[in-house]
């Protein structure tokens, strides 16, 4: 995909060279007479750059400059100026313009600044993917992140590769903990043994019992053989216990034996078996709450969490939801063998601006739908749920700003009247329990 670049000039033979010397360079380069113009075009359109000149008609560069980083602030502006205007010029920096040049400027140097910039883009993408990375080799979706507090995340699991501790990692329900566990696994020095997760929340206190410590022949109803655990399959590497928080107490108690004596029984066995285990722990419960109330284990929570690693949902760390979308249009596009190479402004406004009960997951399905749905060469907004419509960035005045968690309620809401009040699926579609959906609905 080609870096875009806008240039906002009011004189057309200007205009008209620059585009060519961009366009030379094989930038995708578009033109606008007048701010008006050129911020009409960046509403609808993706641009990495935007090159204006200081004086124009309708709408002036600082004027414009201040609406692109307003709404967008990942887009570079480079402001032109008359020698005489260099003060403006400076003021724009401050601004947040990333430089300027003066006419009659150098074609060359202007060239060279919009490559610094996108050498910067490239620099900053290239690090973050293989940071994110981690120098992984195995079969594992990418960990995309650019927020402060994502990034934070990974140097945490950075931190603890050399270690054997005990995690316990939480957050809403959508937000990734999964791969997080993997993550953590695979750049431990147990990365070549075996990773075995389970989920506590799908199975009877007895299956699960059986799953994860196995049972001998005979030892309840339909036991015609003896069988290994997870414990026992996991031996050496890591067990991932996803939602821990709805362990039956009495498995609480048997698990809490093994992290502290490093051995086990099988369910109807009299011979201890010795382990050496990692766990990882998750939920998207309060576990404290629960803790309190008498249906966690106070000894056992301390047993996981020697760290914890808290996911926070994707409304708190929006600067990740375009690097999400970007990688989910690519991954989506490719099994749908389609040829789609972007999202229009409008999509990509609306998707800045909701508020994703579902989190990463729900996202995922978000674009999946669009890619399924579009017939252009970018997502539009159309391709959208209609009741993210809801979403789309207007003209904001202070008395018009909602909060986050009345927009998330109005969506769930909306959700609720497709599916003619059927909270289960309403549920379903959010990519949220109907636990999680009472309390957005409780919420006023």
């Amino acid at each position: 995909m080609s870096f875009r670049i806008l240039v906002a000039e009011d004189e057309q033979i200007t205009l008209k060279h620059l585009l060519y010397a961009l366009e030379k360079e094989g930038y995708t380069a578009v033109g606008a007479l007048d701010g008006v113009e050129a911020f009409e075009k960046i509403k609808k359109e993706h641009f990495d750059v935007v090159v204006t000149d200081i004086k124009m008609p309708g709408l002036d560069g600082i004027s414009l400059l201040e609406r692109i980083k307003l709404q967008w602030p990942e887009t570079e502006v480079i402001i032109i100026t008359g020698f005489g205007s260099i003060d403006s010029a400076v003021e724009a920096m401050k601004r947040g313009a990333y430089d300027y040049i003066t006419k009659p400027f150098n074609l060359d140097e202007l060239i060279l600044k919009i490559k610094k910039i996108l050498e910067k883009k490239s620099l900053e993408n290239r690090n973050i993917a293989l940071k994110l990375s981690l120098g992984l080799e195995k079969d594992l979706p990418p960990f995309i992140a650019k927020s402060k507090k994502m990034l934070q995340v990974v140097d945490i699991i950075e931190s603890i590769s050399q270690s054997d501790c005990n995690v316990i990692i939480t957050g809403e329900s959508g937000t990734g903990k999964g791969l997080v566990a993997k993550l953590i696994h695979y750049t431990s020095k147990r990365r070549e043994e075996p990773f075995i997760a389970v989920n506590c929340a799908i199975f009877t206190e007895q299956l699960l019992a059986s799953e994860l410590f196995g049972h001998e022949k005979g030892a309840f109803t339909g036991a015609v053989s003896a069988k290994r655990g997870l414990l026992e399959v996991a031996n050496k590497g890591t067990l991932f216990l996803d939602e821990i928080a709805e362990m039956p107490p009495s498995l609480q108690a048997k698990l809490l034996k093994v992290i502290e004596d490093k051995e086990f029984f099988r369910v109807g066995g009299t011979r201890p078996i010795k382990v050496d285990v990692r766990f990882i722990a998750a939920t998207n419960q309060n576990i404290k709450e629960l803790i309190e109330k008498g249906k966690f284990r106070r000894d056992l929570y301390y047993r996981l969490n020697v760290m914890e690693i808290y996911i926070p949902p994707l409304r708190d760390r929006r600067e990740d939801i375009i690097p999400l979308s970007r990688h989910f249009l690519r991954k989506h596009t490719l099994e749908a063998k389609k040829d789609i190479k972007g999202f229009t402004r409008d999509a990509m406004d609306i998707l800045k601006a909701y508020s994703y009960p579902g989190n990463v997951r729900e996202l995922e399905n978000i674009i999946e739908r669009a890619v399924i749905l579009e017939k252009t060469s970018y997502i539009r907004a159309e391709s959208l749920p209609v009741s993210m419509q809801l979403f789309k960035i207007e003209t904001v005045t202070p008395d018009s700003i909602k909060t986050v968690d009345e927009l998330t309620r109005e969506y769930a809401l909306k959700i609720l009247e497709l599916v003619d009040g059927n909270k289960t699926k309403a549920a379903e579609m959010l990519g949220i329990s109907r636990t999680s959906l009472w309390r957005i609905l409780k919420e006023e």
